[in-house]
């Protein structure tokens, strides 16, 4: 359990669009799932990602970097060309076990709980565990063939809020296992937009749709809600407007913020 301050003003989050936001943690920087390619066509021909909107910066409008949070590399809406080039540049890159293989260099994988310690700048330690993730509607075992695996993130310090990085996870389980371990989280950054592909999964959403998402809200009692993951690409089907209404009718408008 959690014994970190219940402010839900810690620290900015930045959001660029898709998956990738920027934050201050313990006086490290952290990034999830770099991505700033153009607009276009991305992925192999059966499996063509389209992005539909540039990102809200450059890689150069990042600054320094200690960490990237990666929740997985094997799909170009999550880690893209321009990302792949700033993992170079980058002291940490932490994601799953399968992408530390395949991405070699500094990029080291997390099995669930597994924790990293990370020195602090004025002392002291950040702790990452790594937290199960389900990118589709199913059991792990049914899912990561077809759609890969992924990782999500906690972030504790002491006398730091508990943070919670979802990666591209669909299941409210996993949300429930990690609450149970964690909770409550203050700032989570939630993965949305209910991305749908009428060839898998019957067209359910891989990733929490709005109402899944406000509902993990709850289960995790978050303090503050971050949406991120829910613009820019073809393949999200549901949108701000969308995440608004569901965390409304959940009667959690004042955890939801936009950065």
């Amino acid at each position: 359990m959690s014994s970190a301050p219940t402010s839900t003003d810690q620290f900015t989050v930045r959001a660029f669009g898709g998956p990738t936001a920027l934050f201050e943690y313990g006086g490290l920087r952290f990034v999830t799932d770099p991505t700033f390619d153009e607009p276009g066509d991305y992925g192999a021909p059966a499996a063509v990602l389209t992005k539909t909107a540039p990102a809200a910066g450059v890689p150069a409008d990042l600054g320094r970097i200690d960490v990237v949070l990666l929740s997985h590399d094997e799909h170009a809406d999550n880690l893209d060309n321009s990302g792949r080039a700033l993992l170079a540049d980058v002291p940490l890159t932490l994601t799953t076990p399968g992408g530390g293989q395949r991405l070699g260099g500094t990029a080291r994988g997390l099995a669930d709980w597994e924790s990293v310690q990370l020195d602090r700048p004025g002392g002291g330690t950040v702790t990452v565990t790594g937290v199960p993730a389900i990118h589709g509607p199913g059991s792990r075992e049914d899912i990561e063939p077809i759609s890969g695996e992924v990782v999500g993130f906690v972030l504790t310090g002491d006398g730091l809020p508990a943070v919670y990085v979802s990666g591209d996870n669909a299941s409210l389980e996993a949300v429930e296992r990690i609450a149970e371990r964690f909770g409550p989280i203050d700032t989570a950054i939630l993965f949305a937009g209910a991305p749908r592909f009428p060839h898998l999964f019957d067209g359910e959403p891989i990733v929490l749709d709005s109402a899944q998402t406000a509902e993990a809200a709850s289960i995790l009692r978050a303090r503050r809600v971050v949406p991120v993951h829910f613009e820019g690409w073809a393949h999200f089907t549901e949108g701000r407007e969308d995440l608004v209404s569901a965390f409304a009718a959940a009667g959690l408008s004042d955890r939801l913020q936009w950065s």
